[in-house]
């Protein structure tokens, strides 16, 4: 139902039911009446906000069962609302509710646009999978079968990469939990199947820069780190395997440590 229905449907029965539609509508015109300044103009005003809430209730309504909650609805129909009080000019000649409608309509559809998306994209697909959905829908109808992307272009008037780029956006709509079971069992979540950070790239990066660094030890400095680091060896075991001191043996291991740490860092470099 377009938004001029839904102004013609509810304008007769506008702002409830029990017969308060032409206080409120006195309201309005009052206050339309009345300049910026005047004294008792914000009363008037929250009055006039106050008589025209079932209007704002009813279309927050009408968007309810969306994933949004009713109540939140209901304050954005508010502020539309609220814009609308202060924006109304009875120069023009339409009633307050077919002016109040859509601005209000309007509100609810920008929160759902801007705020219901799990993942932020752009503005212009966003818009861009209204008018697909709206597209789609219409053709369905006219053409009696699954509109397709060639249709949809034609439809809309863009390409069909452009189509294909706000139905990939669109999927950005809704999100799965992290928490949602991956197996049958439910023993593995989705969070289960994110990877995570892999420490073994950097190591690989060591392990390359460490062999031509090793390579421009003597025999006896390379000897006594591979005794140390792969052979687990205390200094005093490497002392007596070698044949020197336990000091002597801890000079060499700190000069050979000394000239792979230059290495490395000019590999790094």
């Amino acid at each position: 139902m377009t938004e001029a229905a839904v102004a013609t449907r509810t304008t007769d029965s506008t702002p409830d039911s029990s017969g308060s539609t032409d206080r409120a509508s006195e309201l309005i015109n009052a206050l339309a009446g009345l300049p910026q300044d005047h004294p008792s103009r914000p009363q008037v005003r929250d009055q006039a906000i106050e008589a025209w809430m079932p209007l704002a209730r009813h279309l927050a309504n009408r968007y309810a069962g969306r994933g949004e909650p009713v109540d939140d609805l209901f304050q954005v129909a508010l502020v539309g609302l609220i814009k609308s009080v202060d924006r109304f000019d009875a120069d023009r000649g339409i009633e307050f509710a077919g002016f109040a409608i859509p601005t209000i309509v309007g509100e609810l559809k920008r929160h759902f646009r801007d705020r219901t998306w799990s993942i932020r994209v752009p503005r212009r697909l966003q818009e861009l999978r209204l008018a697909i959905t709206a597209a789609n829908n219409t053709l369905t109808n006219t053409l009696g079968r699954s509109a397709t992307v060639a249709d949809i272009a034609a439809h809309i008037g863009i390409s069909e990469e452009e189509v294909l780029e706000g139905l990939e956006g669109a999927r950005a709509y809704n999100s799965t939990s992290l928490s949602t079971p991956a197996n049958a069992e439910g023993s593995l979540t989705l969070g289960d199947t994110l990877g995570g950070e892999d420490t073994e790239f950097e190591t690989t990066e060591l392990r390359v820069a460490l062999g031509p660094a090793m390579a421009r030890l003597d025999e006896r400095e390379q000897k006594i780190i591979s005794m140390r680091f792969y052979g687990n060896l205390t200094q005093s075991e490497i002392a007596e395997k070698i044949g020197i001191s336990q000091m002597h043996v801890s000079r060499l291991l700190t000069k050979a440590l000394g000239k792979l740490r230059k290495q490395m860092d000019d590999f790094a470099a």
